[in-house]
């Protein structure tokens, strides 16, 4: 990337004063009959797309960084585990890494604007793997991290004396589900802790150190392999027991995903439908 952050302020400085003129003015900017991008140019992407090269990172360095970006203004998860892997490509690398604008990340805290979907550090991991390694190979390393997440007892990092929230140990629990709202929930009813305590603020921050450590042991061995990587990890029994017959190709053809499908469809107690004869 070769646009100095001068050059690049120019730019924005530039586009604003005319954005504002055109406001003032009631005209558009552009010309009338102004002639599309030239083919093929529309979606260029600086050193093409997928063009950053990736360098293997060491967790033992990166783990505690992401645990503070965590804390860090309270930008959470998402950013906090991007940040710990872009970020320290950029602390180690400098440019184009350190140019990326990380507060974009700030945008999945709570499982994306606290609406309770996909956990923000697990989302930060993936965006980091899509910044190198484009669909048909980034596809096993997310899958890879995916599953662990939802069969590891989290959290397992533990920040000792550095803790910003509780220090000491703290309960665990195996979210079965990459959703911020069943990880959460489910951790708060098998401990009995409040969704909103400190106990579980501390817990996502650890978990965001957890999950950083995990994709750079995937980015590192994405590195080293190349387009051989796998993962170790099986498809869910779950998973395979439902594709069975609803995927493509099969009887119905109306499943889309790869996540555990018990926590929703399990017929527990706590799938059904709780608006019925609810106090």
């Amino acid at each position: 990337m070769t646009c100095s952050r001068r050059t690049f302020l120019g730019v924005l400085g530039g586009v604003t004063a005319g954005g504002a003129l055109a406001v003032a003015t009631g005209r558009s900017l552009a010309a009338p009959g102004a002639a599309p991008a030239p083919q093929g140019k529309r979606f260029a992407q600086v050193n093409g797309e997928f063009g950053w090269q990736p360098h293997a990172l060491d967790p033992k360095v990166c783990v505690p960084v992401a645990y503070e970006g965590y804390w860090y203004k309270g930008y959470a998860c998402g950013y906090g585990a991007f940040y710990g892997i872009v970020g320290m490509l950029g602390e180690q690398y400098g440019a184009p890494y350190n140019q990326f604008p990380f507060t974009m990340l700030e945008a999945n805290k709570g499982g994306i604007s606290d609406w309770g979907t996909i956990c923000g550090a697990l989302y930060g991991a993936a965006a980091a793997f899509a910044l190198f390694w484009p669909r048909k190979e980034r596809n096993a390393m997310v899958n890879e991290l995916f599953r662990w997440y939802e069969t590891t007892a989290l959290p397992i990092y533990n920040p000792g004396e550095a803790a910003k929230g509780v220090k000491g140990d703290i309960p665990t629990s195996v979210s079965n589900s990459v959703l911020c709202h069943v990880s959460v929930s489910k951790w708060s009813y098998d401990n009995h802790l409040a969704a909103n305590s400190k106990e579980r603020s501390e817990r996502c921050g650890r978990i965001t150190a957890d999950v950083t450590a995990k994709a750079i042991e995937i980015f590192n061995a994405k590195i080293a392999a190349g387009a051989a990587y796998k993962g170790a990890l099986s498809k869910q029994k779950s998973v395979a027991y439902c594709t069975d017959c609803h995927a493509k190709g099969k009887d119905a053809d109306i499943l889309k995903g790869n996540m555990d499908c018990t926590p929703c469809h399990s017929g527990s107690e706590h799938t059904m439908n709780k608006f019925k004869d609810h106090p």
